[in-house]
């Protein structure tokens, strides 16, 4: 009796698990949302997740090593064709203002001593990125912050500029603490943050894919006009109910966290612009 309950159960299961059901896009998403809970993904997860053993590092999930012996074909990707890296991993922080109070305060955090300044002219006019190592105010050589890389928006005639910070996400908390507290960013920009899904909705949606196989075929009809799935907000160092944006009182100047909203990727190799040339295409203009 004990084995034909078993075998009347393992029957069940296998209906209520509908394979057609679980990859219908709308519980996919809320499937991967759920596993999101704790390590957030990249935009190439997927991809990576089925060629590389992966890792959980500072609240992300990444591609750590192959699972093949691909070593001499990302080196013979590198020296004679292009080789694409997934860094969108790294903390982006955007601030924008008047040139002259961003600049003002910046320079209080770096030191023409180690090499360029966010004075370089090539990188101020938004052409170049720049790199240099961030050091907490007035405290040069002592208390070095890290590395971190940014670029400029090229100028459009008026005084507000806007920077692009790059950091490691180990880095981060420490230099936009430092940041803040440099342009004396404490009070939120009023902003209006989305709701992410709720654990109560996961439950239910999960639930949902898990009594398709009954009625399965009455529900594929109307899985095709339902809403998607919200994606997961916020990224690994950060959490999606905190203020993501932070104003200046005094002088006006906005801190805000691109993390995970800036995409970054990085191409090696000799052929990497024709990649580019190829895959970009310029948008065409229109005058009023």
């Amino acid at each position: 009796k004990q084995a034909e309950k078993a075998v009347h159960q393992k029957k069940e299961q296998s209906k209520t698990k509908c394979r057609k059901a679980r990859r219908r896009h709308i519980n996919l998403v809320a499937e991967f949302n759920r596993r999101q809970r704790k390590n957030i993904w990249l935009e190439t997860h997927i991809w990576h997740a089925k060629r590389f053993h992966m890792v959980k590092k500072w609240g992300y999930c990444l591609g750590d090593s192959p699972t093949e012996k691909s070593y001499r074909a990302c080196y013979r990707a590198m020296t004679k064709h292009c080789l694409l890296q997934d860094l969108s991993y790294y903390c982006c922080l955007e601030l924008t203002g008047k040139e002259n109070e961003l600049l003002k305060q910046l320079a209080r955090l770096c030191s023409i001593d180690t090499g360029l300044t966010f004075e370089e002219a090539y990188c101020l006019s938004g052409r170049f990125e720049g790199s240099l190592s961030l050091y907490r105010a007035d405290r040069y050589p002592d208390d070095m912050l890290g590395p971190v890389t940014f670029i400029w928006k090229p100028k459009d005639g008026s005084e507000k500029r806007w920077l692009w910070i790059w950091m490691h996400p180990a880095l981060k908390q420490d230099i936009l603490r430092e940041l803040k507290a440099v342009f004396q960013c404490s009070e939120p920009e009023e902003i209006c943050i989305p709701e992410p899904v709720t654990s109560v909705q996961e439950e239910k949606q999960m639930d949902d894919v898990l009594s398709l196989g009954k009625k399965r075929k009455k529900e594929d009809k109307e899985g095709e006009k339902a809403v998607p799935v919200k994606k997961i907000i916020g990224d690994g160092t950060r959490d999606p109910f905190q203020s993501y944006s932070w104003i200046s009182l005094s002088t006006g100047i906005v801190i805000s966290d691109r993390t995970m909203e800036i995409l970054r990727y990085r191409l090696i190799g000799p052929l990497s612009h024709s990649v580019l040339t190829e895959t970009l295409k310029a948008a065409s203009l229109q005058t009023v």
